[in-house]
């Protein structure tokens, strides 16, 4: 997965208020009543600048120690800068980071741990990524927290009739092979949610959105850009389309006027 759809340290930024307003706290809150007495070891998968450590950690209890698995050891040394967070108890978490494919993932790596995390993974892997995940996570009897799984589904307001035909195209996008690699977009949460399930396991889900709107503008102009570019890419036909579509709703964002709800899966589980 190295060198594959790498994501900025800035994107991450910008987004992670977001991200941390969108995630299920109730799903975290059954996540935290799992956890057995004693340290707690999370392993965070594809963990970026480290959010989800940042959010999640002071819902749970302390001594904690994470681990932040990614492929990009830029990003996970960015994440061990500054002040490290701090859990429930206002300690702080120590951070560590393990530099990998998540297709190698094995029990192994998960050894003495207490809950797998992710968040905005799923939908950027490969169905032999998210077996990997699923089965390291059963054979170690570690229960996953996975958040912010796309589901493909988006409302824009005020409502355009060019924007199913974008949906549409941006979520074939995200189904796209790049590099060998054939993405499982917006498919990706009911997949893993189905793979636990085969296993036997508990899962809880949860229905979670971003809700983007002038608030914070700027974030919604990288989405819905970004949105606009990969329906091109994927259906070069819009093009002539999209640049007046694209010009339509920069005007409504400038008079306060657009405003967009992007679905989200976020997925626990944990074994009978």
């Amino acid at each position: 997965m190295s060198g594959v759809l790498e994501v900025s340290s800035e994107w991450l930024a910008l987004r992670e208020a977001e991200d941390a307003r969108a995630r299920s706290l109730p799903l975290a809150e059954a996540a935290a009543a799992l956890l057995p007495p004693g340290p707690v070891t999370v392993h965070d998968l594809g963990s970026g600048t480290g959010s989800m450590a940042r959010w999640l950690a002071p819902l749970l209890p302390g001594p904690q120690t994470w681990v932040l698995h990614d492929w990009n050891a830029d990003l996970t040394a960015h994440a061990q800068r500054g002040d490290a967070p701090r859990d429930r108890h206002g300690s702080a978490v120590a951070l560590r980071s393990s530099v990998e494919p998540l297709e190698q993932l094995t029990a192994a790596h998960l050894a003495a741990g207490s809950l797998v995390t992710a968040s905005a993974l799923l939908d950027v892997l490969t169905a032999g990524e998210a077996h990997a995940i699923v089965d390291a996570c059963v054979a170690a009897r570690v229960p996953a927290l996975l958040s912010l799984s796309v589901t493909g589904d988006v409302e824009l307001q005020p409502r355009d009739p060019r924007d199913r035909r974008i949906a549409t195209a941006f979520n074939h996008h995200q189904r796209r092979e790049v590099e060998g690699r054939r993405l499982l977009g917006p498919y990706a949460g009911r997949i893993v949610e189905g793979l636990f399930s085969l296993a036997g396991w508990n899962v809880r889900r949860a229905l979670t959105t971003w809700r983007l709107s002038d608030r914070d503008p700027r974030l919604l102009t990288e989405w819905f850009d970004g949105w606009v570019e990969a329906a091109e890419q994927q259906d070069p036909r819009l093009l002539d389309e999209a640049s007046g579509y694209r010009e339509l709703r920069h005007a409504q964002l400038r008079r306060g006027e657009f405003s967009a709800v992007v679905y989200h899966l976020d997925l626990l589980a944990w074994p009978r």
